[in-house]
């Protein structure tokens, strides 16, 4: 456990957990939930699991969506009985798309010491494999449920040249490509679907592409896009007059 904060202190631990396969959890991720004294999970089945396979037994509480207003002051009530505390979301990196960040910043406003334990998260593991440009890159999230929502969030995007990043869910799938190619064009882009699981999938190709690749098929899981950015235009060249 951490040496530099005071035993009497209470800690948050941020600890980013698999995403799909299990082999990918730090060592260090194993050390800090084996020696906290609470788990705060966005799934206590699955942590649950994950927890169990690597023989590992804590006290597990809910911290999700639908409960994290009253839950977030339970737990900031625990860290200030100086108990130390990991949350970890479902799959990858606490606070990134979920109500993690509420806590922290809760923790954060009360002098709790908040420490991350860096590991998987599906954003990254996507951009590393896409073969676009990884320099500049601006995530969105979960792109709207209605289209008309999804249609202005894009259309706001449109002229951005950073490489996109969106999470998708299989059953909006068909749709958002569908805007996606009305509105930015048939840009080149990557479609990851079980990053790091057994039945892991990588497509790649223009837009237009990756519809025919899908075709009517019935996909599980969640999905990351990764979306090149606007194409840049040459600069028009300035031009000289010689005076003579």
């Amino acid at each position: 456990m951490d040496t530099s904060f005071s035993p009497s202190q209470g800690i948050l631990y941020i600890v980013s957990t698999p995403i799909g396969n299990r082999e990918d959890i730090t060592l260090r991720a194993l050390r800090v939930l084996k020696e906290v004294d609470l788990v705060a999970a966005e799934d206590t089945r699955n942590t649950g699991l994950l927890l169990k396979h690597y023989q590992i037994q804590k006290p597990l509480t809910s911290y999700f969506e639908g409960n994290e207003s009253k839950k977030k002051e339970f737990l900031l009530a625990k860290l200030k009985e100086c108990l130390r505390i990991a949350l970890v979301s479902d799959a990858g990196t606490p606070g990134i798309s979920d109500p993690g960040f509420r806590l922290i910043q809760l923790a954060i406003q009360h002098g709790i010491p908040v420490i991350p334990v860096p590991g998987p998260s599906a954003v990254i593991t996507a951009l590393s494999v896409s073969g676009l440009p990884t320099d500049a890159f601006l995530f969105e999230g979960f792109l709207p449920h209605k289209s008309k929502k999804r249609q202005e969030l894009l259309q706001r995007l449109e002229e951005t040249r950073e490489t996109l990043i969106f999470y998708e869910s299989p059953h909006r799938i068909s749709e958002t490509l569908k805007d996606i190619l009305q509105i930015l064009g048939d840009r080149e882009m990557v479609l990851t679907r079980e990053l790091t699981k057994t039945y892991e999938e990588i497509l790649r190709g223009k837009v237009s592409e990756i519809q025919r690749q899908i075709g009517d098929r019935r996909l599980k899981g969640e999905f990351t896009l990764v979306i090149a950015g606007k194409s840049r235009k040459s600069e028009p060249r300035a031009v000289h007059e010689d005076n003579f």
